[in-house]
C-alpha cells in the first residue's frame, strides 16, 4: 500500500511539473507571438505612412541590430553579405585583393597588406585611403565597402586612392587569397620551437600540426605558442589543437546553458603529438575567446607554462543559426568552463551601470579552482598567466592612442619621410616629440573619464545657455587635461616607440617581418625562452 502511495505521489507531482513546464512554455510562446505582431503591425504603419520613401530592408537590419546589441556584442544579425564575411572569417580564404580594410568616420582605409597579394602587386599600402570602387563614390556608399572588393578571380577593379593627400588610380586583379591561421613559425635556437597562431579557422589545428612537426623534425625540443593578440574563432579547433599536447578523452571545455541542448562536454578525439615537449603558451590582452580555451586548458591540465599579461575575458559561446532569405543570427547560446570549472568571462552583461555599459566582474568576487596538479588558479577575468611579464603590460592612454589609430596614422607619415629604408626602422626621441604635437594638433581622443566629464559638462552647459559664462573656467580645466595627458604620453615613452617600430616594420616588412623581428627582440618570448631553458623552473612552475 505504501508502495502504491508513493508511487502515486511521485506521478502526481510529475504531472504537476509537466504543466507548470506547458505553462510556462505556453506563456513564452504567447509573450513572444504578441511582441512579434505588435512590432510586424509599427513596422508596416511606418513605412506604409512615413512623409518620405523608406528602405524596409535597411530599416530591420538597423532594428535587428540595434534590439540585439543590448544583450551583448556578440549576438549579432547578419543580413546576406555579413554571412558571407562570416564565413570567410572562418576558413580564411576568399577571392579579393589580400587587405584589411577599415571604416573610419565614413571613410575607407587599408590598415594592412597581404603580402604577395592583389592589393600588394598593384602597390597599395596602409594607409591609403579608397575613395572609389569602380563608379562607386564611398563617400556616399554607406554599406560595407569591402565587398565591393570580393568577386570573381581575375576580375579587374578600377580603384581610385589618396595617398598623403594626392590622389591616384589604379586597376587591381582579384585573385584568390588565403590568410593563414599560422602565418609563422620558425626555430628560435637549435632546440626551441616557435609557432604563431592569429586565429582558429578551419585550418587551424592541421596548420598547428603541421609546424609542430616539422619544428620537432628539425631539432625542437621545447616549443613556445603565440596567441598574443588572437581573438579567437572556432570551438572544435581550439579542442584539436589542445589535442596535439594532451592525450585522447581528456576534456578540454564544458558549455553549460539554461537550454539544456547546449549544455556540450568536448573532449580530445585523436591521438597527440607530443605528451612530454616542455610548452609555454603567450597571451595579451587581445588573446580571447578560443585562445582562452586553449590557454586555460592547457594551464588546468597542468600542460603548459602561461606567460605574459591576462587575457581578454570572454567565456561566452556563440553558435550561427540560419534564418530565411541567407540570413543568419549568431547567438551567445552557453558560458564555457575550462577543466578546473573556472569561467573566465571578465564582463557580465546582464548588470549593466547608469550608462547601460556591462560591468566588470570584481576581483573579490573571483572563485578559487584547483588544476589537475592541485595548483590554485582563478575564474572571473580572463586567463592569468603563470608568468606575467609586468614591462608589457598596457597602460590605459596607450590602449586608448592605439584604439584610435594615433599610432597607426603617425607611423604612416613616418614610412613616408623614408619610404625605402632597409632594414630595421628606429624611432628617434625627435620622431617622438613629434608624435607629441601630431596627437595634439590631430585631436586624438585619450578616452580618459575626467576628458569624457569635462565635454559632458560642456554639452550639459551649452543646453542650458550658460556655456559663455564658464568658458574660461572650462579652457582652464581643458588646458591642465591636455598636460596631464602629454605627461602621461611621456610617462609611457618606450611603449610607443616600440609600438610605432612595430608598425613601421610591418610596413616595410610586412607581418612576416615583424614575427622575424619578434624571435630577436621580443621580451614576453625572451621570458618563455628562459622558463623553458631552466627545466627546474619551468616544472616547479606547474607543480605550485
Amino acid at each position: 500500500m505504501k508502495r502504491f502511495l508513493a508511487k502515486k505521489y511521485i506521478l502526481t507531482v510529475l504531472s504537476i511539473g509537466l504543466l507548470v513546464t506547458a505553462a510556462s512554455f505556453k506563456n513564452d510562446f504567447f509573450e513572444i507571438a504578441k511582441q512579434i505582431e505588435i512590432f510586424t503591425e509599427a513596422f508596416k504603419t511606418v513605412n506604409q505612412n512615413y512623409v518620405d520613401e523608406t528602405n524596409p530592408g535597411e530599416l530591420m537590419d538597423i532594428a535587428i541590430k540595434n534590439m540585439l546589441a543590448d544583450l551583448d556584442p556578440y549576438t549579432v544579425f547578419f543580413n546576406e553579405q555579413d554571412v558571407l564575411k562570416f564565413k570567410i572569417n572562418n576558413t580564411g580564404e576568399y577571392t579579393g585583393i589580400g587587405a584589411m580594410v577599415q571604416r573610419k568616420d565614413g571613410r575607407v582605409f587599408l590598415k594592412e597588406i597581404y603580402k604577395g597579394f592583389p592589393a600588394d602587386k598593384a602597390g597599395l599600402k596602409p594607409g591609403d585611403e579608397i575613395t572609389q570602387i569602380g563608379d562607386i563614390n564611398l563617400k556616399e556608399y554607406k554599406e560595407d565597402a569591402s565587398q565591393l572588393l570580393r568577386g570573381t578571380k581575375n576580375t579587374k577593379v578600377a580603384i581610385t586612392f589618396e595617398r598623403q593627400g594626392k590622389k591616384q588610380n589604379t586597376v587591381i586583379v582579384l585573385d584568390e587569397v588565403e590568410v593563414k591561421a599560422v602565418p609563422f613559425y620558425s626555430l628560435l635556437d637549435d632546440k626551441t620551437g616557435y609557432i604563431v597562431l592569429s586565429k582558429f579557422t578551419e585550418k587551424a589545428s592541421s596548420e598547428t600540426k603541421a609546424a609542430l612537426l616539422d619544428l620537432k623534425a628539425k631539432g625542437a625540443t621545447k616549443i613556445i605558442l603565440d596567441l598574443r593578440g588572437n581573438p579567437g574563432g572556432l570551438l572544435h579547433e581550439a579542442v584539436n589543437i589542445c589535442n596535439l599536447f594532451v592525450p585522447k578523452g581528456e576534456t578540454i571545455v564544458t558549455t553549460k546553458s539554461k537550454n539544456e541542448k547546449h549544455n556540450n562536454t568536448y573532449k580530445t578525439n585523436n591521438a597527440p603529438i607530443d605528451l612530454e615537449i616542455p610548452l609555454a603558451v603567450l597571451i595579451d590582452g587581445s588573446s580571447a575567446s578560443a585562445s582562452e580555451i586553449v590557454s586555460g586548458a592547457l594551464q588546468d591540465l597542468d600542460r603548459a607554462v602561461v606567460v605574459g599579461n591576462r587575457s581578454f575575458g570572454k567565456g561566452l559561446v556563440q553558435r550561427p543559426l540560419n534564418l530565411s532569405y541567407g540570413t543568419q543570427v549568431k547567438v551567445t547560446i552557453s558560458r564555457y568552463y575550462t577543466p578546473s570549472g573556472r569561467c573566465i568571462q571578465a564582463l557580465d552583461y546582464a548588470h549593466k551601470d547608469a550608462n547601460g555599459k556591462a560591468i566588470k566582474i570584481d576581483k573579490s568576487n573571483f572563485n578559487a579552482f584547483k588544476t589537475k596538479g592541485g595548483r590554485v588558479v582563478y575564474d572571473g577575468g580572463g586567463v592569468l598567466p603563470d608568468v606575467i611579464v609586468e614591462e608589457t603590460k598596457k597602460s590605459a592612454v596607450t590602449d586608448a592612442l592605439v584604439k584610435n589609430d594615433a599610432v597607426f596614422d603617425y607611423a604612416t607619415t613616418l614610412y613616408y619621410k623614408n619610404p625605402n629604408l632597409t632594414g630595421i626602422p628606429t624611432i628617434s626621441e625627435a620622431d617622438f616629440t613629434t608624435f607629441k604635437t601630431f596627437i595634439k594638433q590631430e585631436k586624438y581622443s585619450l578616452d580618459s573619464e575626467t576628458g569624457k566629464a569635462l565635454k559632458e559638462l560642456l554639452d550639459k552647459a551649452k543646453k542650458e545657455s550658460i556655456d559663455g559664462a564658464i568658458t574660461a573656467e572650462y579652457k582652464a580645466m581643458q588646458l591642465a587635461l591636455e598636460k596631464s595627458q602629454d605627461v602621461e604620453v611621456t610617462k609611457n615613452k618606450e611603449d610607443f616607440k616600440k609600438l610605432l617600430q612595430e608598425e613601421l616594420i610591418t610596413r616595410y616588412q610586412y607581418k612576416e617581418g615583424l614575427y622575424e623581428y619578434y624571435t630577436q627582440k621580443d621580451i614576453e618570448i625572451a621570458k618563455a625562452k628562459a622558463v623553458l631553458n631552466d627545466l627546474n623552473q619551468y616544472h616547479g612552475i606547474l607543480k605550485q
